[in-house]
């Protein structure tokens, strides 16, 4: 089974239905229930004890752990010396913290098998440096600094931890996002254009598999910059 956090919506969904037509067995996590066409939790990511819950259920229904994908964030582009406190804890909060609590609690499941692929999302923001997601790309900058000291915690369990980082994908979080702001994100790219979700899929499926063996602690910037 893998757990993929965010999956009701954006690129978690997108995963969760990519996964599941390749055979794949999933759980998808999302900050509230929802009818969704999949085995689904509701489960904030923020809140340790109920990540924490969703990991016991596993164990006790016996579900082997190969994959965790923690695809579950939010992103705010203002100016930090405009950004409300409340929003400021909100990123940081439901972005880094929610990843280090997945991780900390399904890491287990995978250490105790010896094997598996972990995958927390960051963002282009951070390597580019984008004006108006200082805040963004620092809670961002935490998963990638966690991702690769996890990354070597994790290597004698045989158990790998990647980030991935988009540019501008076409996804629900693009639409109070300016024409112009995105054009300037895309400028800086090395590949100079939005992606689909199906390429963000095509590289998280690749770091699921086995094929990707020599691949941990690494950050894979979509769009390259």
């Amino acid at each position: 089974m893998i757990v993929v956090t965010g999956a009701s919506r954006g690129l978690g969904r997108a995963l969760t239905d990519r996964l599941i037509e390749s055979g794949e067995e999933v759980l998808g996590l999302s900050r509230e229930a929802q009818d969704l066409p999949f085995e689904s939790i509701a489960c904030d990511v923020s809140d340790y004890e109920a990540v924490k819950t969703v990991a016991k259920k596993l164990k006790q229904e016996k579900k082997e752990l190969t994959g965790l994908v923690n695809a579950a964030g939010i992103a705010s582009m203002n100016l930090a010396v405009t950004t409300p406190p409340t929003m400021t804890q909100k990123l940081i909060q439901t972005n880094l913290v929610g990843t280090i609590h997945c991780c900390q609690v399904f890491a287990p499941l995978l250490i105790r098998r010896k094997s598996g692929s972990i995958i927390n999302f960051s963002t282009i923001a951070v390597a580019l440096g984008l004006k108006g997601e200082s805040i963004y790309a620092a809670s961002k900058a935490g998963v990638e600094g966690f991702s690769r000291a996890f990354a070597r915690e994790m290597a004698d369990f045989n158990v790998r931890v990647n980030c991935v980082a988009p540019g501008p994908i076409k996804t629900d979080l693009l639409k109070g996002v300016s024409d112009e702001q995105i054009d300037a994100i895309v400028s800086q790219q090395v590949v100079p254009k939005v992606f689909q979700p199906d390429d963000v899929c095509d590289l998280c499926e690749f770091l699921l598999s086995p094929k990707s063996s020599s691949l941990s602690g690494e950050t894979l910037n979509i769009g390259g910059v």
